[in-house]
C-alpha cells in the first residue's frame, strides 16, 4: 500500500509541478504527517525531491527527473483524455485503478501534450446515458466483469420478457458492452452466443470452472453484427405517411433515426400546403401508433388501414375526453321546496 502511495506522490509532483504537504495529503487521503514520512522515504531512496519554503512553496522534483511517453501526437493525447469513463469504470469496480492509470499517463506526458489533454477535459464531457435515463442499476456488474476477465463460468437467474419470465442459465461470459447507459453481456449459452441485460440478472454465482475463450474473438465485430441483426428484425412492416412542414421539422426529435432516414430517402412532394409523402418502417401497430401520436395533427397515416383506424379511434377518444362541455360547470337546478 505504501509503495503505491510513494509512486502516486512522484506522479502527482511530475504532473502538477509544486504541491504542498497538505495538498498531497488531500489527494492521497492520508494525514500530513504521513506525507512527511513518505517524502523522507523518497529522499532516502535517492529521489531528487526537495521542498521550498514560503507562501508559494511546496515539494517539487528536480528539473529533468521525468518519464516521457513517446510516440503520442498532440491530437492523440487529446483524444486519450476523452477515452476516460470514470462512471462506467466505477460501476465495473475499477474506479481507483482507472484514476491511477489516468494519473500515470498524465505524469508521463510531456508538458505540451499534458496541457492539451487538460484543456480537453476542461471543455468536453462525455455523458453516455440519455436525458431520461441515468443508466443501469446492475448490482452484479462487478462480479460479471471479474468473471469476464478471468474466463469463469457463471450461473445466473435471469429475468426475460418471454414466459417463463425467470430462467436459470449457465453462461460463459465473453465480454461486456456499454450502450446508451445500459450494460450488456455477450456470453455463450448452450453452444450459441447470446446477449443479456446485466441488470436483469437476479442472482449470480461465479463458479470455479473456467472456459476457453476463442482466440481472436472480436467483441466489437460481434456487437456490430448483433446490432445489424437486431435492426433487421426490429422493423416488421411499413407505413405510408404524410408530414406537414412542422411535422417534418419535429420528426428528428421524436421519431427513430430509421424513420427519419426513410422520410429523407422516400419523400415525395411537397404539395401546395407543403406536405410530403413518405414510406417508413414500423416495428408494430402498437409501437407505430405511439410514435406517430407524438406528432399530433402534423402527420397523417395513409397505410396500413389498421394503423389508420387505430389512430382515428385514439383521436376520437381524445376529442371526447377533452370536449368543451366536459369542463362546463353544471347549472343549478330549480330550488327545492320544503315545508
Amino acid at each position: 500500500m505504501r509503495a503505491s502511495r510513494l509512486l502516486s506522490i512522484l506522479l502527482l509532483l511530475q504532473s502538477r509541478g509544486v504541491l504542498t504537504a497538505r495538498q498531497l495529503a488531500e489527494e492521497l487521503e492520508v494525514s500530513v504527517r504521513t506525507v512527511y514520512r513518505d517524502v523522507e522515504a523518497l529522499h532516502s531512496a535517492g529521489i531528487p525531491l526537495y521542498g521550498e519554503a514560503g507562501h508559494r512553496g511546496g515539494y517539487r522534483l528536480m528539473d529533468g527527473f521525468r518519464t516521457r511517453l513517446t510516440g503520442l501526437t498532440p491530437r492523440e493525447a487529446e483524444a486519450l483524455s476523452l477515452a476516460a469513463l470514470p462512471g462506467p469504470a466505477a460501476e465495473l469496480g475499477l474506479g481507483a485503478l482507472a484514476a491511477a492509470a489516468e494519473l500515470k499517463i498524465e505524469a508521463a506526458l510531456p508538458p505540451a501534450l499534458r496541457e492539451g489533454a487538460r484543456r480537453v477535459r476542461e471543455h468536453f464531457l462525455l455523458d453516455a446515458p440519455g436525458w431520461y435515463h441515468d443508466g443501469d442499476r446492475a448490482p452484479h456488474l462487478p462480479e460479471v466483469a471479474d468473471a469476464v476477465w478471468n474466463t469463469r463460468v457463471i450461473e445466473v437467474l435471469y429475468r426475460r420478457w418471454a414466459a417463463p419470465s425467470e430462467v436459470e442459465r449457465r453462461l460463459e461470459p465473453y465480454g461486456l458492452v456499454l450502450k446508451g447507459g445500459k450494460w450488456y453481456l455477450v456470453a455463450r449459452c448452450d453452444g450459441a452466443l447470446r446477449t443479456y441485460r446485466v441488470n436483469q440478472i437476479l442472482r449470480l454465482r461465479v463458479t470455479d470452472e473456467t472456459f476457453d475463450r476463442p482466440e481472436g474473438f472480436d467483441l466489437a465485430g460481434h456487437w456490430r453484427e448483433h446490432l445489424e441483426g437486431f435492426r433487421s428484425r426490429l422493423f416488421q412492416g411499413h407505413a405510408v405517411i404524410r408530414l406537414s412542414p412542422a411535422g417534418r421539422e419535429r420528426a428528428a426529435d421524436v421519431l427513430s433515426s430509421a424513420v427519419v432516414a426513410a422520410v429523407e430517402k422516400t419523400a415525395e412532394g411537397p404539395d401546395a400546403q407543403g406536405w410530403i409523402r413518405a414510406t417508413v418502417p414500423i416495428e408494430s401497430l402498437i409501437h407505430a401508433e405511439t410514435e406517430f401520436l407524438k406528432l399530433g395533427a402534423e402527420v397523417e397515416v395513409l397505410e396500413p388501414a389498421e394503423l389508420r383506424r387505430r389512430l382515428a379511434g385514439t383521436a376520437a377518444a381524445l376529442a371526447a375526453l377533452y370536449r368543451p362541455q366536459a369542463f362546463a360547470p353544471r347549472s343549478p337546478g330549480p330550488p327545492t321546496m320544503t315545508g
